[in-house]
């Protein structure tokens, strides 16, 4: 029996995060302010640059404030010697103190293959591709919608979305309202 491959995000799928049901709205507001302020591509996502953005953005981070109902589930599903799983997330390189923070609070080396982030800076959806690429991976959980569409274009990976009450009514086929229930559906495959 072949091996599945899974990814996961961490903030948001790994980590709860509450704030993430206010995205939709964040970015109805931030575009027009990215697009004239930022001079920033409308389909890139925000990269600090200064001290200040660099501390909202840990700040923001902090949002992801507890490790996700459900994770029990994806540790009961590691002993499985049928599938691999590995956590990638677009977090970028000065946020590498929080992650590996949260790396030790899971206890993250008993449940992931291999750990990644996204320490070259890139576009978080162009990291997260080019590692579903470089693992081969079979399925990648995500939380972001803007990011699943464009894996859905760029890799053959099966990208399951872990939605939120805001957002849950856009239609994807692999849409789901829980960590547990996505380690329901992850059991089926293997």
């Amino acid at each position: 029996m072949k091996t599945l491959k899974v990814g996961f995000d961490l903030d948001g799928v790994i980590l709860y995060n509450p704030v993430r049901v206010f995205r939709v709205a964040a970015k109805t507001i931030l575009k027009p302010i990215k697009a004239t302020l930022l001079h920033q591509e409308k389909a890139s996502f925000y990269l600090p640059s200064s001290n200040f953005e660099k501390l909202l953005w840990r700040i923001i981070h902090m949002t992801s404030f507890k490790i996700n109902n459900g994770y029990d589930d994806l540790k009961k599903l590691s002993d499985n010697k049928n599938i691999e799983l590995y956590l990638i997330t677009g977090r970028y390189n000065f946020l590498k103190d929080g992650y590996l923070s949260w790396l030790k609070r899971i206890d993250a080396k008993k449940v992931f293959q291999s750990c990644y982030y996204n320490e070259k800076n890139l576009q978080p959806n162009q990291f997260k591709e080019n590692m579903i690429k470089k693992l081969g991976l079979d399925v990648y959980v995500e939380d972001n919608f803007d990011i699943i569409e464009k894996l859905n274009h760029h890799t053959k990976a099966r990208i399951l979305w872990l939605n939120n009450i805001v957002d849950r009514n856009i239609p994807y086929q692999f849409s789901y309202s829980s960590l547990q229930e996505i380690c329901r559906y992850l059991k089926t495959l293997v």
